[in-house]
């Protein structure tokens, strides 16, 4: 039998961006999550989100969900969107192993990372999250709550917020188990404070939103998308996982993260460059040529705005 990955990646890239879609239906029913987790390769679990912005009918659970399998205890990536999300997904490592979850990790200040904290803390669970992340959800805390509230109506029940009990700044090193778990903030990109899980000895990196396939990425108020690029240069690429679980998305490899994430930024800065370069203005950058890029999910959504915020950005570079 071929390794879950093997099928999984050979289907992405056979079906291109369409194997996933805002069309397809809840994948289990019988859950919150929108998809049961699957074992990416061994002892790594993740749940693969919506790529749809977050509604009632996918609980809020457009993010991936993962999970670290050792002898010592289980480590979950991501709180999740709500308490009733987070304990959906301990059932479900529950169901896999005997191992008490003894982390959580945080990847950003999103709701989807960090509501379901408030779950995991009364299970006595520590959580870790770069600083950066933590300012910003305390920030906005009241605000992402009272958004998920709206629509999740019941399923928000019993959540409420928690900020993690621990912090870094540059990287948190754990060993369970035998398994080297490696927590890093490589540097500035898609939100402040984004965190990366790396697995040394399997290769393999849980990437969060630095890295993005098959849905397009949105490109917030104040991202630096050169910094982005800058990052990614110079950690991302010297790190050359061979497996990747991005923020959202299916498992995938380095080369097609790059091609969606990396080159998508190059793309669009070289055209809002020219844009700039021949006298345009914001309401022109608007319609800069991403026909490239339309087979991506939030597609639609995202485009134009990602073009705005990149004029906003270079025209003071």
């Amino acid at each position: 039998m071929k390794p879950l990955f093997t099928i999984l990646l050979a289907a992405s890239l056979g079906a291109g961006v369409a194997f996933a879609s805002e069309d397809i239906a809840d994948q289990y029913p019988q859950s919150e999550l929108y998809s049961k987790p699957v074992e990416v390769i061994p002892h790594v679990f993740s749940a693969i989100g919506a790529t749809a912005p977050p509604t009632y009918e996918n609980s809020g659970h457009n993010n991936n969900l993962s999970f670290i399998v050792t002898e010592e205890g289980v480590v979950v990536i991501n709180g999740g969107a709500s308490a009733r999300l987070a304990a959906a997904l301990h059932e479900e490592i529950k169901a896999v192993t005997d191992q008490p979850v003894v982390l959580v990790i945080n990847e950003n200040g999103q709701g989807h990372a960090m509501l379901g904290n408030s779950y995991w803390v009364d299970q006595g669970v520590d959580i870790l999250a770069h600083v950066d992340a933590i300012e910003a959800f305390t920030e906005e805390a009241d605000f992402i709550l009272q958004g998920m509230e709206r629509y999740n109506r019941d399923k928000a029940e019993g959540t409420r917020i928690v900020t993690p009990n621990l912090s870094f700044e540059d990287s948190y090193s754990r060993t369970l188990g035998g398994v080297q778990i490696e927590v890093m903030h490589m540097g500035p990109a898609h939100d402040p404070g984004d965190t990366q899980v790396w697995l040394p000895q399997w290769n393999m990196l849980i990437a969060g939103d630095i890295a993005f396939h098959e849905r397009m990425l949105p490109i917030f108020e104040g991202i630096c998308t050169s910094c982005w690029l800058e990052t990614w240069e110079e950690k991302m690429e010297p790190l050359n996982p061979t497996y990747v679980i991005p923020g959202h998305g299916h498992p995938t490899n380095l080369a097609q993260v790059r091609r969606y994430t990396y080159d998508y930024l190059k793309d669009l800065r070289e055209k809002i460059g020219a844009h700039i370069e021949e006298g345009g203005d914001l309401a022109g950058a608007y319609y800069v040529d991403q026909e490239r890029w339309k087979g991506l999910d939030t597609f639609e959504e995202l485009a134009t705005k990602n073009a705005g915020r990149v004029f906003e950005e270079m025209e003071w570079e």
